[in-house]
């Protein structure tokens, strides 16, 4: 069996369409057709339910969808395999990472990294928190970067950082000009928050549960750049990362306040998948983040 198969596989998965499978792989729809069927007649089952607009895998098709995954992992691995017995810090590195990690914490490292090992083709994709931990443990990431990280099923995680949390809001509003405030004086604002899966979300959301909190309203976006701006224009509140906002602080757009009587401290992590060899150009970038290098 073909490689290619595989990926195309894999490919098909991934997008939902036969027809975008084709062009990642050059090929006309109906050879992705024809190699589904080929498969499927292969070893008796249907990976597709098709009929109309709707598609769909079946629990077979998961199972092959998993093991071609494997396979192309292996594959991959081949060339940082013998790269690694010559240690040689070299190929491609892909990192899927959340838009907050990837927007502020990660591009001095990212460039620290690029000059040290110019031959590591570093791929870099924005993703949420969940679709990362999918990413690493099915192969299509080498290397995740979330907040609040766990270690899920095969999967190992390292804090490299931590941000402290903070009330932002208009250098108009009445909270601007205080250095610290407790959660308390917070009630009866109106809030903005992350999206409810987000875990810098459901951390926030204990603390204020911890202490009653209630607001006028609460409005909710799925990301950073997305809640600064809402605050900068429209006179409510949010908690955030303190890097995130370093530089509208500086430049007088926003303003950031310490709080008094709760620790939020958002921990950052790398994660990488248990099984995987880890690839000298995986152990570097590894070690630009924890900042032994």
């Amino acid at each position: 069996m073909q490689l290619q198969i595989f990926k195309i596989f894999c490919d098909l998965v991934e997008t939902g369409s036969f027809s975008l499978a084709a062009a990642k792989n050059n090929i006309t729809q109906s050879a992705v057709s024809q190699q589904i069927r080929v498969l499927e007649e292969k070893y008796g089952v249907t990976f597709f339910e098709r009929g109309g607009k709707k598609f769909s895998i079946t629990p077979e098709g998961e199972i092959f969808d998993r093991a071609s995954r494997e396979i192309l992992s292996v594959y991959d691995s081949i060339n940082s395999r013998l790269n690694e017995l010559r240690d040689v810090v070299a190929g491609p590195l892909k990192v899927s990472t959340v838009y907050s990690i990837g927007l502020h914490e990660l591009p001095a490292k990212l460039k620290k990294f690029r000059e040290s090992h110019p031959d590591v083709d570093v791929q870099i994709e924005y993703k949420r928190s969940p679709m990362i931990y999918d990413d690493v443990a099915d192969g299509r990431a080498d290397i995740g970067l979330v907040a609040f990280p766990v270690r899920g099923k095969g999967i190992i995680s390292d804090v490299f950082d931590e941000d402290e949390m903070v009330v932002i809001c208009a250098p108009t509003h009445r909270l601007a000009k205080k250095r610290k405030v407790k959660l308390k004086e917070l009630q009866g604002e109106s809030f903005v928050a992350f999206d409810p899966d987000t875990p810098t979300r459901k951390a926030i959301d204990r603390a204020l549960k911890g202490h009653a909190i209630t607001f006028l309203q609460q409005h909710e976006f799925d990301n950073i750049e997305t809640v600064k701006r809402a605050v900068e224009v429209a006179g409510v509140i949010s908690i955030v990362p303190r890097r995130t906002v370093d530089k509208e602080v500086a430049e007088g757009r926003l303003a950031a306040v310490k709080v008094e009587d709760a620790s939020l401290n958002r921990p950052l992590g790398i994660l990488r998948k248990q099984a995987r060899i880890t690839t000298p150009a995986m152990r570097e970038f590894m070690n630009v983040l924890l900042g032994t290098k």
